[in-house]
Formats: structure tokens, sequence, C-alpha cells
């Protein structure tokens, strides 16, 4: 990869970490938790090109990102008392997703990565179209 070319995809990175910033710090609560699923997703995506590439170091850190969001963003946003069962059981399924990717990781397991992709997929879906109906969903967050 020449200078001018890891120049360009700096930039880039730059560009859209501002319009992520600029999406945070503009955001209502439901549209963070949206943040959060596209968040997580993009590292299990980003894990699953290591993992293809045989990158360990990559997807480890990848995998990692992954469950930080999960567990200190989703889980840990969830509001056990006012949830009740609802909350209970998101946090049952946030613990699966956990155990796919640490799993995953161990094992090299790409099916592992894919079920808690589908996991994320779907609830995620489920939480724009219950509170969050104007972000899209599986779609990235434009720059702003």
């Amino acid at each position: 990869m020449t200078y001018g070319a890891r120049r360009g995809m700096g930039a880039a990175r730059s560009y859209a970490n501002i319009g992520l910033e600029t999406q945070v710090l503009g955001a209502s609560p439901q549209r963070l938790i949206s943040l959060l699923f596209d968040g997580a997703r993009a590292a299990v995506g980003q894990a699953r090109l290591h993992l293809e590439q045989g990158n360990i170091a990559a997807r480890g850190a990848a995998i990692s990102k992954a469950i930080d969001i999960v567990e200190t963003g989703l889980k840990a946003s969830l509001d056990m008392k006012a949830g009740g069962e609802l909350a209970t059981n998101l946090a049952t399924v946030y613990d699966l997703i956990i155990r796919d990717l640490l799993l995953a990781n161990l094992n090299s397991d790409a099916t592992r990565l894919a079920s808690a992709d589908r996991l994320l997929a779907d609830i995620g879906g489920a939480w724009r179209e219950a509170v969050d109906p104007v972000a899209p969903a599986g779609e990235p967050p434009s720059p702003g």
C-alpha cells in the first residue's frame, strides 16, 4: 500500500469518525441504542473478515470491541426493574451473544460469529421498528 493510499484511508476514517461523533452528540437515547447495534454488528463484520484472512490479533480486537459494546452498552442500558421479563430475556440473549463471540474467538468459529450477528440484527431490527423507526436498519450511519 502506498503512502497516498494510506493517507486517503486515514482521511476517510477521520471523516467517518466525525460523522459518527456528530450523530452521537445529537442523538436521542433511542437512537444511541440503534448506534450501539450498528457498532456491534460492524465489529462482528470486521472480526469475520479477519477470521477469513487468518489475522488472529485483529480478529481478537474486533471481537473484544463487539463484546464491549454488547456488555457495557446494550446490556448495561437495560432497566431490569422497569423492563421486567423483557429486560431479563434481553439480558439472557446478550449473554448468549457474548458467549458466541467468546467461543468464535477461541475456536476460530465463523458459525458462532454468524449466530451473534444474526441475533444482533434481529434485536436491532425489532428495536428500530418499535422505538427508533427513522434509523435505517442494517445501513451504516450517514456521516452527518
